[in-house]
């Protein structure tokens, strides 16, 4: 059961028209369109609908696909996953754990420890960079 329920009307009212298609239509931003790409400072990546954290910076890694990949999420409740079978494909979804929102996918070709690569949408997410850094 989720954490955090809205209505159609209530996400459409506090997400960008673009975070919406994607975190609630389970769209998917053009490659290289987001910041969060290129971001290097130490910090936690956050969901773009609830504020949950999914990921640290120091997970981050360049995949070369276009999109913010990471190699594991921050802790074991931060995503779920779910069979995707759009687009002639069976893909693995990620999505936030406490709103649901689509995030992206995660595929078995990252690099160690875990082998995976989380490739997620940047408009999907937000940046808090570490304050101590």
């Amino acid at each position: 059961m989720r954490k955090i329920e809205k209505t159609d009307a209530e996400w459409q009212e506090a997400l960008s028209p673009e975070a919406y298609r994607v975190l609630r239509g389970h769209g998917t931003e053009r490659a290289g369109t987001s910041p969060l790409n290129s971001e290097k400072r130490k910090g936690v990546f956050a969901c773009g609908g609830c504020g949950k954290p999914l990921f640290s910076s120091g997970a981050k890694y360049e995949s070369g696909t276009g999109w913010p990949s990471f190699w594991a999420p921050i802790g074991p409740d931060a995503v779920e996953t779910s069979e995707d079978r759009s687009w002639f494909m069976r893909r693995t979804e990620v999505h936030c754990a406490d709103c649901g929102g689509h995030l992206g996918h995660v595929f078995p070709d990252g690099p160690k420890p875990t082998g995976l690569r989380y490739c997620m949408n940047g408009v999907a997410m937000s940046f808090e960079p570490d304050e101590k850094a």
